[in-house]
């Protein structure tokens, strides 16, 4: 008897992404996300690549308006957002879980980050 075998969804995939995905008129990669991440191909989140992430658009949060959701990837947390413009913007990528909850704790920084993008 074979043993069972789960499906390739990632786990803590939002509807709230597929409802937003379709309203995005722009993409950016800000300064600080090509440097967390240099070699990442954006590609892979934007076209909904499910096979390549343990977490693909697991929402954490809305600070006025921007939603804020993350991919898991081989240990390294992928924090993008849309923001109120429907632009996605990928904001920063952390290889340790405590600097990504820093991160996202520091509302009034983190919203400024996003705004000046």
């Amino acid at each position: 008897m074979a043993p069972h075998s789960l499906p390739n969804k990632p786990l803590n995939c939002h509807s709230q992404y597929q409802e937003l995905r379709p309203l995005v008129t722009e993409i950016i990669v800000t300064a600080y996300f090509s440097r967390d991440l240099p070699e990442f191909n954006t590609a892979l989140i934007v076209d909904d690549q499910h096979e390549a992430f343990r977490h693909l658009h697991k929402f954490e949060e809305n600070i006025e308006g921007h939603h804020i959701f993350r991919a898991l990837q081989h240990h390294t947390h992928i924090v993008y957002c849309i923001d109120k413009q429907h632009r996605l913007i990928f904001l920063r990528a952390f290889k340790n879980f405590k600097e990504y909850k820093k991160f996202l704790d520091h509302k009034k920084e983190l919203l400024h980050f996003i705004e000046s993008n």
